[in-house]
């Protein structure tokens, strides 16, 4: 059997053992609700409520405030209380719509917003999943149905699911995959009768034996699916090295994936397609790993948008000490946070607190340069010098160096044994550069 992989990488501790086995629960809300009008890339939204009114589960409260941006919709029934600006986990306060939750959880029709699929034009699909306010929710937030429509679709000919859920403790992916699998394959097939040409691809590391075999039943008369097994290994799900193991395929940073004839799905989010065109359900919930060695009772919740991130950790039992460091997605590549006064929203996939800040612990060292950071580069790019060139405010050289190929995975600050800040500085660096281009 063929195992798909990419050079380069780094093998962390995966941390997954702590909620791999732990079943999906549904968490109810017990305070108000907040939507920032940003949860997406792209514009943000513009509300259509205002305060006093009253919603329902479902119901439409802020629209996509251009081309790419996304619908938001609320998660619960009850009052509008405020417009106004909320702090969230980039540790920004953005304007949001808070709600009251009244806890009778009324909801609309779902039913007026589908029809039969058998009846339904790819126009009709596309205009569906953008009404349901869906975006990449692996962390992204890019709005789906500008994937979907990319100006070059009669070359589009391979679909990829993306289930490597490479980063450390995180398994709310694993567990979709487990318990819901005809959700991903017949969302899945939604997106490829979307594109005249296109084969499926379900891609899946090694680590998951129990989703493979369940999801391989499954595929096993499915003539236009194919499940691939990935080698576990970080970042196995970030989008370019995702195409190039399972396509051979290479993609730079001035490219999308649909310019190598691909569109890459989370599966979350192909989960969300398939209860927005079958079920006429919009983005309403999300499943978020709470976990880490400070979590007493690591689990995986199907959580309502909007939700308070401290009633989490409640319902896990609380911290069984004062976290060192408590992150919003990811240990790679997600956010610290310093408050868990922030909400949920369609981008958050875990919520991991740990007893030590091992970053902040660790000594700042000289450059050895042993070279490490540049064989674990899945970018191939030479992260001590980039560093060294954005230190220098060289950024013409940094550029001519593909400084603007980094895709900020955090492989050479992991493997660095200076434990220097190679991505952060790499990142802001990427961040200046893009900033003045805009302007």
């Amino acid at each position: 059997m063929a195992i798909f992989t990419f050079k380069g990488g780094v093998h962390p501790d995966d941390g997954k053992k702590l909620t791999m086995n732990k079943e999906i629960e549904e968490y109810i809300p017990k305070g108000d609700m907040v939507y920032p009008l940003n949860q997406h890339i792209g514009a943000p939204a513009v509300p259509v409520v205002k305060r006093g009114d009253r919603v329902l589960v479902g119901e439409k409260i802020a629209e996509a405030g251009g081309f790419i941006s996304a619908n938001i919709h609320s998660s619960v029934s009850g009052k509008v209380i405020a417009i106004e600006p909320r702090l969230t986990v980039n540790g920004n306060k953005v304007e949001s719509i808070v709600i009251e939750n009244d806890n009778l959880y009324e909801e609309i029709d779902y039913s007026l917003n589908t029809k039969p699929l058998e009846e339904m034009y790819r126009e009709d699909v596309i205009e569906v999943i953008k009404e349901a306010g869906i975006v990449g929710m692996g962390g992204a937030g890019f709005p789906t149905h500008v994937k979907l429509s990319p100006k070059n679709e009669q070359d589009i000919d391979t679909i990829i699911v993306n289930g490597a859920e490479c980063e450390p403790y995180l398994t709310s992916d694993y567990r979709r995959m487990i318990e819901e699998p005809e959700k991903i394959i017949v969302g899945l097939k939604i997106i490829i009768n979307l594109f005249e040409n296109a084969r499926g691809i379900i891609a899946v590391e090694d680590n998951k034996p129990k989703a493979i075999k369940k999801l391989r039943e499954m595929l096993k008369n499915e003539e236009n699916i194919t499940l691939n097994v990935m080698k576990t290994k970080y970042p196995q799900g970030a989008e370019r090295q995702l195409i190039y193991a399972n396509t051979g395929r290479y993609i730079n940073s001035k490219m999308l994936p649909a310019d190598a004839g691909c569109i890459v799905q989370n599966v979350d989010t192909v989960i969300s397609i398939y209860e927005a065109v079958i079920m006429g359900r919009p983005l309403i919930s999300r499943v978020v790993t709470v976990s880490g060695d400070c979590i007493q009772e690591p689990k995986n919740y199907i959580v309502r948008i909007g939700t308070n991130m401290r009633e989490l950790v409640e319902a896990s039992g609380g911290f069984s000490v004062d976290p060192g460091k408590t992150i919003a997605g990811g240990p790679m590549m997600g956010k610290a946070l310093y408050s868990l006064e922030v909400p949920v929203t369609k981008g958050t996939s875990a919520l991991i607190a740990f007893k030590n800040d091992e970053v902040s612990e660790n000594e700042i060292g000289n450059c050895i340069k042993c070279g490490r950071c540049i064989n674990t580069c899945p970018s191939h790019v030479m992260p001590y010098k980039l560093m060294n060139l954005a230190y220098a405010g060289k950024m013409e050289e940094f550029v001519k160096n593909d400084g603007m190929e980094c895709c900020e995975c955090g492989c050479c600050s992991y493997i660095c044994p200076a434990k220097r800040p190679l991505t952060q500085t790499i990142a802001s660096a990427r961040k200046s550069i893009l900033a003045k281009g805009k302007k």
